[in-house]
């Protein structure tokens, strides 16, 4: 059963996470290619669909800690630093996202339907760039943890 578990919280961690870094990421991008275009009608229908990526596969991304909670508990490693410090990031990670990531996508997307001030935008780019690093760095850090596990029975770790 650990192995069908472990199956799936990797699974899920590559199918739900990944596509939300890259959107997460490629978003301010879109959003400042968006305002070199102020005239034309489909200038923020590359940034809508980012943000709807973004935002659905947060929804599914739930699968990934409540799998890994269930593998670490049915290999009986819940009380080991490096899960708990990989549940803490992984809670900070899901903060940033749905707290700052999300709704900073959706303000800049009203922005651009009521054609906001490009200087106005130009100020929040940088920082949902910067949020969504924070974001991806914090899923990184993760990722070392559940790979270089101190106690691992691969021999690589500590």
């Amino acid at each position: 059963m650990s192995a069908l578990l472990l199956s799936v919280h990797v699974l899920a961690a590559i199918l739900t996470i990944g596509p939300v870094a890259v959107t997460a990421s490629m978003f301010p991008r879109f959003v400042r290619l968006a305002l070199g275009k102020p005239t034309d009608p489909r200038r923020g229908a590359v940034v809508r669909v980012l943000h709807r990526i973004t935002r659905n596969y947060a929804v599914i991304g739930v699968l990934v800690p409540v799998f890994g909670l269930a593998t670490g508990a049915s290999i009986g490693v819940l009380g080991d630093a490096w899960l708990i410090v990989s549940i803490v990031l992984t809670a900070g990670a899901g903060a940033m996202l749905i707290g700052v990531v999300l709704p900073g996508q959706r303000r800049t997307l009203r922005c651009l339907d009521v054609g906001a001030e490009p200087a106005d935008l130009a100020r929040v780019v940088p920082r949902l760039g910067m949020h969504a690093g924070i974001f991806n760095l914090l899923w990184a850090i993760v990722v070392v943890l559940m790979i270089y596990r101190p106690g691992s029975t691969t021999g690589v770790g500590l």
